[in-house]
């Protein structure tokens, strides 16, 4: 299984992968609700933050499978239901961060276009939440290996 040194990087890696998988989904739903495809217009045009958790719940169905069959597969999780409370609990907790980013964005500084919007909650924010959400699934959803314990 390696030592804990060699395994972090390759759990980490996992952790991005995934992460990056449901952040196009998310993004694409996100901009497709807010900002439309098209000229007729967008179904949430005018709810950014709404938009931005209709994308990111979607986003979580994608990550939770994704973190729970490959990325931690090798951690049991720390609850019978198999972390899924956990897992949503952490996720809608963590999506706080970006919410507040667009929130700042749009109404502290008052910028509303698509450019603004994107750099504020999936850059900015994500990069807040991505940090917070893996140490939070490391400490309280997803324990340590059996093995790694009892060394």
């Amino acid at each position: 299984m390696g030592t804990r040194g060699e395994r972090l990087p390759a759990e980490v890696g996992r952790f991005l992968a995934v992460g990056g998988l449901a952040t196009l989904v998310s993004l694409a739903l996100f901009n497709a609700l807010l900002h439309g495809p098209g000229d007729d217009g967008a179904p949430l045009a005018d709810r950014p933050i709404t938009a931005y958790v209709v994308a990111n719940l979607v986003g979580m169905v994608v990550s939770y499978r994704g973190s729970r069959h490959w990325a931690f597969r090798h951690r049991p999780p720390v609850h019978a239901d198999g972390g899924r409370t956990a897992f949503v609990a952490v996720n809608l907790a963590t999506m706080l961060l970006p919410i507040a980013c667009l929130w700042a964005s749009r109404d502290l500084l008052g910028l509303a276009d698509p450019l603004s919007d994107n750099v504020a909650a999936n850059v900015v924010g994500l990069l807040l939440g991505t940090a917070a959400r893996f140490w939070l699934f490391r400490a309280f959803v997803f324990r340590r290996p059996a093995a790694v314990l009892a060394a």
